[in-house]
């Protein structure tokens, strides 16, 4: 009988190409030895009935990346780039297999943490969202959001845009992101945007500041996507300057403090990126309360808005913005797992959709 979790490894390790062969081969590879009961059954065993939506593939390859980051795994590290490897992907696996049978509970236990990928490529969706809302109401902006992780993309307006001729953001920034749209959002992008407030919280906050947080996001980074490595480790070097401390709590009572009245003169805007998934239908259901408690109290002087961008199928991720006191609802743009490219809908379309969306993420 197939191994209850060697469907998903298949299927995750499709998802991660074009972007990470080596993710792709592990994983591959790792189904079929769950099939054959070797060690990745030993170290998955705790998690053999655990769905899609808390993504154990990807567990797993945190867990093993983090031990090539801590010299724990000299032999596999040879495979992995964000380490200076330079062997063969296809050759990694037997590697990885003596890792998964000599440190099976180590392993196991990494397995069991929640990813944590504070994906700064997902600013591209954002940046252009803060455009939009610049453009149709021409207030400040307190930007607060839920699933916030390390926080690194409160700091959106400190990173730098390059799109076509123009750079939007902070255009001295260390952190560029090139050609992250297709297209362009409604909005006057000559206007700058204006952040006043930002806070996150997190049921499990990274601390961007520590060498074990640090740590632990680049784990969760696909060990050769160079590219995303360097962004996060940018991220992370403007976040030592720009630190932003995340709270630690549930979303559903931070947003209600948060969202307890209006601030006249302001918009406010709660942000998520790729965290629906991970929200529980009790707690579904109270953020859906508080958000239309504070829906009812925004005002043309104090309105509010809603913006997320998560998942739809395995290839497509869907921006859509909610704004009251109007009540209008927009579909602004889709985007690739990881932020990039945002591809603008000019204009946008009608949003019929629930607050978010309940289907899992990869």
């Amino acid at each position: 009988m197939p191994h209850p979790l060697s469907a998903q490894f298949r299927n995750q390790s499709r998802l991660c190409l074009p972007g990470s062969p080596l993710s792709a081969s592990l994983l591959a590879a790792a189904a079929d030895d769950l099939d054959a009961g070797g060690p990745t059954a030993a170290v998955m065993l705790p998690y053999q009935d655990d769905g899609r939506r808390s993504v154990p593939p990807l567990r797993l390859l945190g867990g093993l990346h983090r031990l090539v980051l801590e010299r724990q795994a000299p032999e596999l590290a040879l495979h992995y780039p964000s380490v200076g490897g330079t062997a063969p992907v296809r050759a990694a696996w037997p590697a990885a297999r003596r890792l998964l049978g000599t440190h099976t509970e180590r392993l196991s236990a990494l397995a069991g943490r929640p990813v944590q990928t504070n994906e700064v490529g997902r600013c591209a969706a954002l940046i252009g969202v803060l455009h939009v809302l610049t453009e149709r109401y021409g207030l400040p902006i307190r930007l607060f959001e839920f699933g916030a992780s390390a926080g690194l993309n409160l700091n959106v307006d400190r990173y730098a845009y390059a799109v076509d001729n123009r750079v939007l953001g902070a255009a001295d920034s260390p952190l560029r992101l090139q050609a992250p749209w297709r297209g362009y959002p409604e909005a006057d992008l000559a206007r700058p945007v204006e952040i006043v407030e930002r806070a996150g919280c997190d049921s499990a906050p990274v601390d961007a500041s520590t060498t074990e947080g640090r740590l632990t996001l680049t784990s969760y980074v696909w060990a050769d996507w160079i590219e995303r490595l360097e962004r996060l480790r940018t991220a992370l070097a403007i976040a030592a300057d720009h630190p932003i401390t995340v709270a630690a709590s549930a979303a559903a009572p931070w947003l209600a403090h948060r969202l307890g009245w209006p601030r006249t003169g302001s918009l406010t805007l709660v942000w998520h990126s790729v965290v629906w998934q991970y929200v529980d239908i009790a707690e579904r259901t109270e953020l859906e309360r508080i958000l239309q408690a504070a829906a009812d109290r925004a005002t043309p002087t104090a309105p509010l808005a809603l913006a997320g961008m998560e998942y739809v199928d395995d290839s497509r991720f869907e921006v859509r913005l909610r704004t009251w006191p109007e009540r209008r609802h927009d579909l602004l743009a889709t985007t690739a797992g990881h932020g990039m490219p945002a591809t603008w809908l000019n204009p946008a379309q009608p949003d019929p959709a629930p607050v978010g969306p309940a289907m899992p993420v990869v």
